[in-house]
């Protein structure tokens, strides 16, 4: 029998493990962290488009985790469909299995502090830390190797 519980405190996990045992039940507990690991901000980066690829590396290289949308504005064009790609690509590697949910967007839009009304954002930020992960990734992507070791077919 398998059991899946998401969202459950560890001291939860720990009662329902005792609760079973009492009852001669086998039951073990694996932990999923929604976090990022270099081996899901691989498969993050891979799955972007060409565009939303190149503004996250933007973001992670040369903002440091912080730049500021009229830079990318500059080097990129228009930020809709880039910006819609880094979102939607989190919720899709929900669905299919690649981080749990709960797993926080790596980059997150600024919004104007002054202007929350207007909804053009000033800046793309990641936490500080989560670059050395994905610089990580970023560096197994630009050796041409894949996740599981493998080079990647040209």
């Amino acid at each position: 029998m398998e059991i899946i519980i998401r969202g459950a405190s560890e001291e939860f996990a720990e009662k329902l493990v005792a609760l079973a045992a009492q009852h001669q039940a086998e039951l073990s507990i694996s932990t999923v962290r929604p976090g990022w690991t270099v081996d899901r901000a691989e498969r993050y980066l891979r799955d972007l488009t060409a565009g939303s690829r190149r503004m996250a590396e933007m973001v992670i290289v040369d903002g440091d985790g912080y730049l500021a949308a009229d830079h990318l504005r500059r080097v990129i064009g228009k930020l809709n469909g880039p910006s819609n790609g880094l979102t939607r690509a989190v919720p899709r590697g929900v669905r299919k299995g690649w981080w749990p949910e709960g797993t926080p967007a790596p980059i997150t839009p600024v919004s104007d502090p002054n202007n929350p009304s207007w909804h053009q954002n000033i800046a793309y930020r990641m936490d500080q830390e989560l670059l050395p992960v994905f610089r990580e990734a970023l560096t197994r992507i630009a050796e041409g190797k894949q996740a599981d070791g493998e080079e990647e077919q040209p």
